[in-house]
């Protein structure tokens, strides 16, 4: 898979190509039933398969303090994309010359132009161009004016409920885990590379591995049992705080510290994915380090008891 950014570095075939357009957040099970389809029509048409994103998306463009928090960071999902039958990510900034570009010309510029479509692959609530005011209609009519196929996305359902990244941050939001999961089709995690901290947790005999978040809002917050991943053979369990750290920062910057059970060793500079299993508790304020203290080693018994009688053996998210 080749991340193309910008029209200007687009190399495809004379014959265009097969595309969808979306935000693709979670990479979710519905999104690969999305790309499967796709890559359908690529193999009949003999076409590479190309997905545009945009970056910043649009909603937190628009309205960055309103804007849902991110499943995944853009690291994360071109990794997630790069495991499906996808040849090309084309990656367009949206600015306010995009934003400002009425739906005619975003079909004319970006459609025809640059990516000369062929199939087209949308969900039916699909908005684009200045004020929103291109949709699904639009784009079929130009289809039949110009030669391409657009096709609706199809419908996931799980429980009897449609696949959405928002159905996703809501069983986040409620630590059913075991729900998000069997809608993203694996465990949901959090990669980055682990970086040096204050080392505070030293001092407390709970030293962390810490992940900068790199976003202002996060689908989870709190204290959870996790297991992570890239270190060895095999998982390692331990307890992790998604948070901004209250007693000993409180500041805005989002932070995962992870803390593994058993474990001693330089985990700095590695890439690791943690993967979540249980939420513990939220994150709380206490007063001074040593209630803090106390609280951490409550934590870590409340974990190695729950990894102790889990019947599932903690597992890759990937």
């Amino acid at each position: 898979m080749h991340l193309i950014r910008g029209l200007a570095d687009l190399n495809l075939p004379e014959g265009g190509c097969v595309a969808t357009i979306g935000n693709f957040d979670g990479v979710h099970i519905g999104h690969c039933q999305v790309i499967e389809r796709l890559a359908e029509a690529g193999r009949r048409l003999e076409l590479p398969v190309v997905v545009v994103l945009f970056e910043p998306q649009p909603r937190e463009y628009f309205f960055p303090n309103e804007a849902p928090a991110r499943l995944t960071r853009l690291r994360e999902k071109l990794a997630r994309l790069a495991q499906l039958p996808v040849d090309q990510v084309l990656l367009l900034r949206f600015t306010r010359g995009l934003a400002d570009l009425p739906a005619e010309s975003f079909i004319q510029k970006i459609l025809l132009q640059g990516l000369r479509i062929k199939h087209l692959v949308v969900g039916d609530d699909f908005r684009f161009g200045k004020n929103r005011l291109g949709n699904f209609s639009l784009l079929r009519q130009a289809g039949r004016e110009f030669g391409f196929a657009v096709v609706d996305t199809p419908s996931v359902l799980v429980d009897g409920r449609r696949v959405s990244s928002t159905l996703i941050r809501k069983a986040l939001e409620a630590g059913d885990f075991a729900r998000a999961g069997r809608l993203l089709g694996r465990p949901y995690s959090v990669c980055g590379r682990v970086i040096h901290g204050a080392k505070r947790g030293r001092t407390l005999g709970f030293p962390t591995a810490n992940i900068l978040m790199r976003r202002k809002n996060t689908p989870v917050q709190g204290v959870f049992a996790v297991t992570m991943c890239g270190i060895g053979d095999h998982p390692l369990p331990g307890v992790a705080n998604v948070g901004i750290r209250p007693t000993v920062a409180g500041g805005r910057t989002v932070l995962l510290e992870t803390y593994l059970l058993d474990f001693s060793g330089d985990l700095y500079g590695k890439q690791v994915e943690i993967v979540f299993h249980r939420k513990l508790r939220d994150e709380k304020r206490f007063n001074g380090l040593a209630e803090l203290q106390v609280q951490i080693q409550r934590d870590v018994m409340t974990a190695r008891g729950y990894f102790a009688t889990s019947n599932s053996t903690p597992s890759s998210g990937s």
